[in-house]
């Protein structure tokens, strides 16, 4: 990015941070229809917001890198008729607490271990995807007596500089400037996130406004900038697969950042058959083909 370029940039953050309010979660409160949505106090200090639907068996979502538990509206009304779901703000995301802390996969998968264990879940089928598949299978490992299930959907636990993963992908350059520069537009943000996406049309703006507005929170840029610094812990967390012993569907993207040298690492490392291909999907999958990851998830 050139400097006038990014003196731009930057007068157009000044510009839209003063006529963007914060989120404060109404979103979710549009499309969960009926669910509950509560907080939970952890020994770490944060405080986790979940949304509670539907019986049955319990299945927690967990969501990817840079979303929150709104990430996974398109798969709830399918789900909520087949389980009690538990869909979770990880750790400095949505609208669960944002502390002065280092943000690595330990930190979120303690968080979300001790959630599970706080509420009490057996049986779980745990479901993640990006990051959330890194921690659903380290929570797994973990937490042997209380998973039954995984789903490990385009586990993000690949890349080899600041940012991870999705330093493959085409938005690399953005990465590069916010690591000096660590600002966010809109225009930036859905560069970003169209960078996962196999048919970037399929992106709802109203999404995508949400994930903005929830970038104004304070605390909130500099807690992306830990996550992203701390790559190399979601590569590490790699070490924790053999431990799993619950039955794992490994699901990638057939346009997943991760490369095939990537995918049959994790393969090897979790002991199981070949993956599940999603066709014409990128990274962020849940939003691409619901339909898709609903059946990797169900079937």
């Amino acid at each position: 990015m050139t400097i006038n370029a990014l003196a731009v940039s930057v007068l157009a953050t000044t510009i839209i941070t003063a006529c963007t309010a914060a989120s404060h979660g109404r979103y979710t409160e549009r499309w969960s229809n009926g669910g509950e949505l509560d907080t939970l106090r952890l020994s770490n200090g944060f405080s986790l917001r979940y949304l509670r639907v539907g019986d049955g068996p319990p299945l927690v979502l967990l969501h990817t890198i840079r979303t929150q538990l709104d990430y996974f509206e398109k798969l709830v009304p399918a789900l909520r008729a087949r389980y009690r779901v538990y869909m979770i703000d990880l750790p400095g995301h949505g609208q669960s607490s944002i502390l002065d802390t280092e943000y690595t996969e330990h930190l979120f998968r303690e968080s979300v271990g001790e959630l599970i264990t706080k509420l009490d879940l057996r049986g779980v089928t745990l479901v993640g995807e990006s990051i959330g598949a890194v921690l659903a299978l380290t929570v797994a490992a973990k937490l042997p007596d209380r998973i039954a299930r995984v789903v490990a959907i385009n586990p993000y636990d690949y890349g080899d500089r600041f940012g991870g993963g999705i330093r493959n992908g085409s938005a690399s350059w953005i990465l590069g400037v916010f690591h000096v520069f660590p600002i966010e537009t809109r225009a930036i943000l859905a560069k970003v996130i169209e960078s996962g996406f196999h048919d970037r049309s399929r992106l709802d703006g109203s999404f995508l406004d949400e994930l903005f507005a929830t970038g104004k929170r304070p605390g909130y840029r500099r807690m992306e900038y830990s996550l992203f610094a701390n790559w190399r812990s979601w590569l590490d967390a790699r070490s924790l697969y053999p431990l799993v012993k619950a039955p794992v569907t490994l699901v990638y993207s057939s346009n997943d950042w991760s490369t095939i040298d990537d995918r049959r690492r994790t393969q090897s490392a979790l002991r199981v058959a070949a993956p599940t291909t999603l066709e014409d999907a990128g990274h962020f999958a849940s939003l691409e083909h619901p339909d898709a990851v609903l059946r990797a998830i169900v079937e």
